[in-house]
């Protein structure tokens, strides 16, 4: 009997041993593959902090606000394509030989891309419907970082990502409260509490994903 209980209790013990080494094993594969996003948070960064940080040193002291000059709106325009083509390529290095994994991935990339490609067709029609210098210039500083937001919000739902979550988040309000900073203002909050959210992200990523 005493047998009996001991191979009992041994059996139990190994089943447990077996399954928490199985869901040690699980929970590292899910940090080992989990997409990484570091490559596009620097290339946002980047664009927010020198490239809106450059805009506003153009808008500020217009009086009349006429908006900043076409070769530095250009520039951001280039850096947010940047950022938009630098996730594509991120995504395709990490997903695999292919399957429906791969797909989402690239699917997912490309509602960045659609989603800068709307903003701007959308700012065209503020300006064709009168809308004036300011309103637009608070749409052009203000839209990017929402549109941001809200892909890095659909990356956390995709991926379970909380970090990600949080920083989707943060880049919404960032949007909305830099919009009440008027247009000149706008670039300023959109370039330090957006540039330096992303670059933070950047840093800490590598940590988070062995944590």
């Amino acid at each position: 009997m005493n047998d009996s209980a001991g191979t009992g209790e041994g059996t139990k013990m190994d089943v447990q041993e077996a399954a928490s080494i199985m869901q040690e094993a699980r929970d590292r594969a899910g940090r080992e593959f989990r997409l990484s996003h570091r490559a596009s948070f620097i290339v946002w960064g980047l664009a927010l902090l020198l490239g809106y940080g450059t805009m506003w040193l153009t808008v500020r002291g217009q009086r009349p606000f006429h908006g900043p000059s076409p070769a530095a709106f250009a520039a951001v325009t280039l850096l947010a394509t940047g950022s938009a083509f630098a996730a594509i390529t991120q995504a395709r290095a990490e997903s695999g030989v292919g399957g429906a994994s791969a797909l989402r991935r690239r699917i997912h990339s490309l509602s960045l891309v659609v989603g800068l490609g709307g903003m701007f067709a959308l700012e065209g029609a503020l300006s064709r419907a009168g809308a004036s210098r300011a309103v637009i210039g608070v749409f052009e500083a203000a839209a990017p970082i929402l549109v941001a937001g809200l892909f890095y919000l659909a990356s956390s739902a995709l991926w379970l990502d909380w970090p990600v979550s949080g920083l989707g988040i943060w880049l919404v309000a960032v949007a909305a409260a830099a919009a009440y900073a008027g247009p000149v203002g706008v670039w300023a909050v959109g370039a330090l509490a957006g540039g330096l959210a992303f670059l933070l992200m950047a840093a800490v990523e590598p940590w988070l994903r062995r944590a």
